[in-house]
């Protein structure tokens, strides 16, 4: 996939204390869509006569849709990987306009508390845009300032494009960016690309460690929190500027 078109920064206000934005990754952290997923590739292996177990679902949580359409070719699915992201992405969203959207816990709330206090979002995902723009559209205030998706970017998760990309077109500096994952990849590529980085299990548990901060849910999580984090980084005198 090409890089996205625009990537030319935009001056952004960071509210005192920081962070300059936060960057959320979607699938599994912002909404609770794996199983949405899961049923899409088990039911396109097996119209192929093939095989789909709940681990080999595991392996594509938090990969790129192209990585993924490999691994489903070598389980029989005999077709082009832009039509199998093609199918998977139109079974996810039917399966959405059919069930509704399922937020992640406290995700939801603490997006609105971030956009209420000023601090630029942007939303950092593999899936498609279409489907992306269908999760934002479901959401009641403006919530994200700009969405890169996975059609958007050349490099997929862990690889850190998406979120270099995502901090270019906010215009700050992605090491006084907070983001929010909650795979393997996702928070690979947050932290090569040099964010404050926050793991929040989900589909697949993530170990306590000093290079990211774990938090077992988001639920009565607050900006103060996030605005913790940042200073803990940065001298408070400290201001950001542009990236």
């Amino acid at each position: 996939m090409p890089p996205h078109p625009s990537l030319s920064p935009e001056p952004v206000h960071t509210p005192d204390g920081g962070p300059a934005a936060v960057l959320w990754d979607m699938d599994g952290t912002l909404v609770d869509t794996e199983p949405y997923w899961m049923r899409a590739e088990g039911e396109l292996v097996s119209s192929f006569g093939g095989v789909w177990t709940h681990d080999d679902a595991m392996l594509l949580v938090g990969a790129g849709l192209w990585d993924s359409a490999l691994i489903l070719q070598r389980h029989g699915v005999a077709l082009d990987a832009d039509v199998i992201v093609q199918r998977l992405t139109d079974r996810v969203q039917e399966q959405l306009r059919e069930q509704g959207v399922p937020w992640r816990p406290g995700a939801r709330e603490l997006l609105r508390e971030v956009v209420d206090a000023g601090i630029p979002t942007a939303l950092v995902t593999m899936s498609v845009e279409r489907m992306a723009r269908q999760i934002a559209e479901c959401i009641d205030f403006p919530a994200f300032a700009h969405i890169v998706s996975g059609d958007a970017v050349s490099e997929p998760k862990p690889h850190p494009e998406a979120y270099l990309t995502a901090a270019r077109l906010l215009g700050v500096a992605p090491d006084h960016c907070v983001a929010i994952e909650d795979s393997p990849p996702g928070l690979a590529a947050a932290l090569a690309a040099g964010t404050i980085s926050i793991a929040v299990p989900h589909q697949i548990e993530l170990p306590e460690s000093t290079m990211y901060t774990r938090w077992s849910t988001l639920e009565h999580r607050t900006v103060g929190d996030l605005q913790d984090l940042y200073t803990a980084r940065f001298d408070a005198s400290e201001r950001p500027g542009p990236a």
